[in-house]
């Protein structure tokens, strides 16, 4: 049979080093990109790097003809994953199931080429960074976030009467201008029946929470303002 044919030990001892470093290595990145809360996180990170190691070191024992396939077995699980990607407003959700979907690629493309062995070591991994590294995400999610280094985005909301609406709004650009932060974009929308709310979505960038805090201070003692206050938000 093919598959007991192409089980051989140093090979197979060669695709779990390879399988290891990349392990580890994505995980080095995936640790940089959890800790300053953006959407490609660890376990994503670890995921791409795995199923990358394992196409590739699939397609180095491969015969030439065979490396076609396993290509077009890549470029078609990339459109399959990007459907399972879905943007709700700023967030963005499914980049982990995306990059789940490419590990099992990998999975099948190895079991369907008869290196079985492989395809349990690729699954084995695709695995550990789904359940074994869930907790350290957890822990560095609970952590409070590191302004300076979670490069977080940040959104001003001012809600005041419709009827001071181009005014509040002509203050709040000028005062984000003179203070240097760079608005991505400024979104009005209904408040209650008489109110309305713009929200300004300002640029990754290095923000003060004092200076946000004065400048609150500042938009409440305008006409017809009720409500002054900014978040931050650990999305791309």
């Amino acid at each position: 049979m093919n598959a007991l044919d192409n089980f051989h030990l140093l090979p197979l001892l060669n695709t779990l080093l390879i399988l290891s470093v990349a392990f580890v290595l994505g995980g080095v990145i995936g640790f940089e990109r959890q800790y300053r809360q953006r959407t490609a996180g660890l376990r994503t990170n670890v995921l791409v790097a795995v199923a990358a190691a394992a196409f590739v070191d699939l397609s180095m024992r491969l015969m030439p003809g065979d490396t076609r396939v396993i290509a077009y077995v890549v470029s078609g699980v990339g459109f399959l994953g990007a459907g399972a990607i879905m943007k709700e407003g700023a967030s963005i959700r499914g980049l982990n199931t995306a990059a789940t979907l490419w590990g099992s690629a990998a999975v099948g493309a190895c079991a369907g080429s008869g290196l079985l062995a492989e395809a349990v070591l690729t699954a084995l991994f695709v695995l550990a960074a789904n359940t074994l590294l869930r907790p350290m995400v957890n822990r560095i999610n609970r952590a409070p976030i590191n302004e300076s280094a979670a490069e977080a985005t940040y959104a001003l909301s001012v809600v005041c009467t419709r009827d001071v609406q181009r005014d509040v709004l002509a203050q709040v650009e000028q005062w984000l201008e003179r203070a240097s932060y760079p608005v991505r974009e400024l979104d009005i929308q209904p408040f209650g029946d008489d109110d309305i709310e713009i929200e300004a979505q300002l640029l990754p960038t290095s923000v003060q929470s004092d200076e946000l805090d004065r400048l609150c201070d500042q938009l409440k003692q305008l006409s017809g303002v009720s409500q002054v206050f900014w978040s931050s938000r650990s999305d791309d």
